[in-house]
């Protein structure tokens, strides 16, 4: 007998110590580790007022509510553009979340409007999207053995959304995340397109791409139907710390309200930052163009206000402001990265990424 209680009694205490030294109290056949959201160990970006509202996922923060048209406010409650990464050397990681006003626009696919993407390191996992009753519970397996992952967890597109834990294995470490190459995010406004309309996922928006292949920390403020270029939103843009701005909501307002709205959305942010990189993008390739009319007509006056709009800046001695020509991104020859005629699918975001790329890498490589 006293045999026997020697056996158990180095049993227990072997895993005691494999417990401690894993750095975790978890009891012997506890198999998840839940993280309750928030944690400051995941770093939730995109999303600048988390800070203060959290754990609410939004693009706006609430103080600044009034400010917005009734549209552009109930918008910013899709948390399009954020994301929670972390560090871990678990080999699963579990989602607890709900989106009980989940939909399905005809033209998007659900997991892109509704769901979230899991990404490992700049490799993409799979996804997670509601059941019947708006809630999303995923179980991802990332890798067979421990070891120290970089985990990236993108928030739906369109819809909010709320995150209430996420586990991993019992005893895995947890830690923040390595820091973005470029830490200042870039800031891109716009409409729908910039919000990221109609990308099968979260992680393959135009941004989102970008995000991976510049190591560069992002916000979207992409406003489906709104993106009008209100001088509100120059001023939200103003109380946060971007390394460059894009603007690209050349396809909500008309030709005049474009050119009307486009001079003094700029001077609100040069009155900021005489210095900082912006990038004015102008519209890509609609299929409509080859058929002339009213279209053609609109398309062509945007993009001609742009580039004039850029030139004349570069002359009074702005060297910090370019012209990107949609037709750079997404051309005639590269329609079949639209889902309807105007917005794009995933390969149509890997075009426009494609063709911002090196734009945005000039750019920030001569920010203040």
């Amino acid at each position: 007998m006293r045999f026997l209680n020697s056996i158990w009694l180095r049993f227990f205490v072997l895993v005691w110590v494999s417990a401690s030294l894993l750095g975790t109290d978890a009891a012997p056949g506890e198999s998840r580790q839940p993280i309750a959201f928030p944690d400051p160990r995941l770093e939730v970006c995109g999303l600048p007022g988390f800070n203060e509202d959290k754990p609410v996922l939004r693009r706006l923060p609430l103080r600044l509510k009034d400010q917005f048209r009734p549209a552009v406010w109930s918008l910013a409650q899709a948390p399009s553009g954020g994301r929670i990464r972390f560090r871990t050397d678990s080999t699963t990681v579990g989602l607890a979340a709900e989106n009980p006003d989940f939909s399905n626009m005809h033209h998007m696919a659900s997991v892109g409007e509704n769901g979230f993407d899991l990404y490992v390191g700049r490799d993409y996992l799979g996804s997670a999207w509601p059941d019947a009753t708006g809630k999303i519970v995923k179980e991802w397996t990332i890798g067979s053995e421990r070891k120290m992952h970089d985990v990236t967890l993108y928030l739906p597109l369109y819809k909010a959304v709320t995150v209430h834990e996420l586990s991993l294995d019992a005893g895995a470490r947890l830690e923040s995340p390595a820091p973005y190459d470029v830490t200042h995010p870039i800031v891109y406004y716009g409409s729908s397109i910039t919000q990221g309309g109609c990308a099968s996922n979260p992680g393959g928006a135009c941004q989102a791409i970008l995000e991976r292949k510049l190591n560069a920390d992002f916000v979207n403020l992409g406003f489906s139907g709104n993106g009008l270029g209100e001088p509100a939103l120059a001023k939200a843009i103003c109380e946060l710390d971007p390394s460059c701005v894009v603007l690209d909501f050349w396809a909500n307002p008309s030709a005049e309200q474009y050119a009307s709205a486009l001079p003094p959305f700029v001077e609100i942010l040069r009155q900021k930052w005489p210095r900082l990189p912006i990038l004015v993008t102008s519209p890509f390739h609609f299929p409509a163009e080859d058929l002339g009319g009213q279209v053609a007509r609109e398309q062509s006056a945007k993009r001609a206000t742009a580039r004039e709009f850029v030139k004349q800046h570069r002359r009074g001695g702005d060297r910090k402001i370019w012209f990107v020509d949609g037709l750079d991104m997404l051309s005639p020859e590269q329609t079949d990265g639209l889902v309807d005629g105007v917005h794009c699918n995933s390969l149509g975001f890997s075009y426009l990424a494609q063709g911002l790329e090196s734009p945005l890498r000039k750019a920030l490589h001569h920010r203040r």
